[in-house]
């Protein structure tokens, strides 16, 4: 039996059937963006600001496609952390959940047995991990969206979610959602117990959990919001003012036809296409034949500079015709202002390299990890091209290898582009800044033009291997000279640019914490729980499928 139905037996009664026509729903979604979703955000822009708005949001198929506990699953199956006893005892509780022979709490229950003994700082590192390298990339961009339209008019944002916190908070860290309402495992002493703290979050447990809020920071339920994809959640949805199915599955999506609930589907994760493999393989193929394109220039000239900007000028047109990439460009007059400079962005996306070498267009280099020399044919291209390759580990060998970009600066009067993250951003919050783009603009004598990329991870999330069709903010701003910096004040400079960047993102205001607003005293074993001596992420919580 596939994991993803059996995820679906864990999502609630619906079923395998239900979980198969949702997928066929969001399978069915057109592919068109606005600026920054502005279609999906534009009624929370005509609401009231304050905290008397609640915007709750359900986890899995809400704020992310698909199931959390999928990523779990087969995750401890390729570590080997799941015997094949412990998988068939959790998807014989899964099942006798989706088929009603047994209540979430019980399989709840059940579930936490594969976890008692087990360390909770040791699993909540897990979670982490599995955000960082799974999770992150299924965030919905629109879901985003709406979350950042409530925080901006300082609504009451939580996330409520029969999952457990190793699911949830990571997520919710990176959303900046202060609320997260969930199912809690009791821990005694740093360790699970194999017990559920209740009531868990599910079902009446949600309205629950919402209604705590209004006691603690006076939400008003009848102006408040609910999105959520499953019917498991009808007693929520019918207690606030403002339900909101998103991505809703089939007996959800009749409920709101019935009642004339609005209901959105979001497309750009989840079910893929074979266009979108198709342009995804094209893409770097566009690359390698750009070049060569532009081989027959340097032939009949004997300009290298002139066959590389028409081949970086085509590569450009090319690949984002094949993506389906659109930009919209604020500040487009300060990429040819002051030239040569070095043109640092916030890197999100391998599409952020199409994004460059269509603002940039000529005369430009850049400089870029290692590892991209072993790519077959594509390494040796970045370096004709003069791309620097780097050793980012090697602080002192990176420095000594862009040496030849400051005369690729002050003689040939090329500019360079480079990341001053250093590697792509799991979400789109921002890094903190290497130094290496600010000395070389102090040796080069030239100006720093911070380019800053709102989106491009709409279009291609970091350990995504497709591309889908999108648009994408950009704003250029002003060249920051550099004539008068120095070493003893170089921190201080980088940290002003840096602002400038949070600030044009909006991540300069949020707290970016959780709050634990439902947890509870774990509740005391009777007897000592038998410690086990197997690693940290055995099946338990991974079968804890929410909604």
């Amino acid at each position: 039996m596939r994991l993803d139905v059996l995820a679906s037996l864990a999502n609630g009664r619906a079923g395998v059937n239900n979980f198969l026509a949702n997928r066929r729903i969001v399978g069915q979604i057109g592919r068109k963006y606005m600026s920054m979703h502005q279609d999906v955000v534009a009624e929370i822009s005509r609401l009231p600001d304050g905290p008397q708005i609640g915007a709750f949001f359900d986890f899995d198929g809400t704020v992310i496609s698909g199931y959390s506990a999928f990523a779990f699953i087969e995750e401890q199956i390729k570590r080997g952390h799941l015997s094949p006893r412990e998988l068939v005892e959790l998807l014989g509780a899964m099942a006798s959940f989706g088929l009603g022979k047994m209540g979430f709490s019980g399989m709840m229950l059940a579930m936490s047995q594969f976890l008692r003994g087990i360390r909770e700082d040791s699993y909540a590192a897990f979670g982490n991990e599995l955000f960082e390298s799974h999770i992150a990339r299924s965030i919905y961009p629109e879901s985003r969206a709406l979350v950042q339209a409530h925080l901006r008019k300082g609504h009451t944002v939580a996330i409520i979610s029969s999952a457990t916190p190793y699911q949830v908070e990571p997520a919710a860290r990176d959303l900046d959602i202060e609320h997260v309402l969930c199912t809690r495992l009791e821990v005694e002493n740093g360790v699970f117990t194999g017990g559920v703290v209740r009531p868990t979050c599910f079902g009446p447990g949600k309205v629950s959990a919402a209604e705590s809020l209004v006691g603690q920071l006076g939400v008003d339920l009848e102006k408040s919001f609910f999105y959520t994809d499953s019917d498991d959640d009808i007693e929520l949805l019918e207690r606030v003012g403002n339900p909101r199915p998103l991505n809703p599955n089939g007996k959800l999506l009749a409920i709101a036809e019935r009642r004339g609930w609005p209901v959105r589907r979001f497309g750009s994760r989840g079910e893929t296409h074979i266009t979108d493999w198709i342009r995804s393989l094209m893409m770097p193929a566009s690359l390698v034949g750009c070049f060569f394109a532009g081989l027959p220039i340097w032939a009949l000239t004997g300009s290298k500079r002139d066959a590389l900007n028409f081949s970086v000028s085509l590569f450009a047109d090319t690949a984002s015709a094949l993506i389906g990439l659109n930009l919209k460009i604020k500040g487009e007059h300060h990429l040819w202002s002051h030239r040569p400079a070095v043109f640092i962005f916030n890197h999100q996306s391998n599409v952020d390299l199409v994004i460059v070498a269509r603002l940039l267009r000529r005369d430009i280099t850049g400089v870029g990890k290692r590892e991209i020399r072993d790519m077959p044919i594509i390494g040796r291209i970045m370096e004709a091209a003069g791309v620097v390759l780097i050793d980012r580990k090697n602080t002192a060998s990176a420095i000594e290898a862009m040496t030849p970009l400051v005369d690729a600066m002050r003689v040939e009067g090329k500019s360079v582009c480079m990341s001053p993250e250093g590697t792509r951003a799991t979400t789109p919050k921002l890094a903190p800044f290497k130094k290496g783009a600010f000395h070389l603009a102090m040796q080069a004598g030239v100006p720093i033009v911070p380019i800053i990329i709102h989106n491009s991870g709409d279009v291609q999330p970091k350990g995504d291997l497709l591309y889908h069709p999108g648009t994408v903010e950009v704003e250029v701003l002003a060249p920051i000279d550099t004539d008068k910096w120095s070493q003893s004040t170089i921190d201080e400079h980088i940290a002003d640019v840096r602002n400038k960047y949070l600030h044009v993102l909006d991540q300069d205001n949020h707290p970016n914490v959780v709050k634990i607003s439902n947890k509870r005293p774990a509740a005391k074993s009777k007897t000592r729980a038998k410690r086990k001596t197997r690693r940290a992420s055995p099946g338990g919580d991974s079968a804890l499928k929410s909604e």
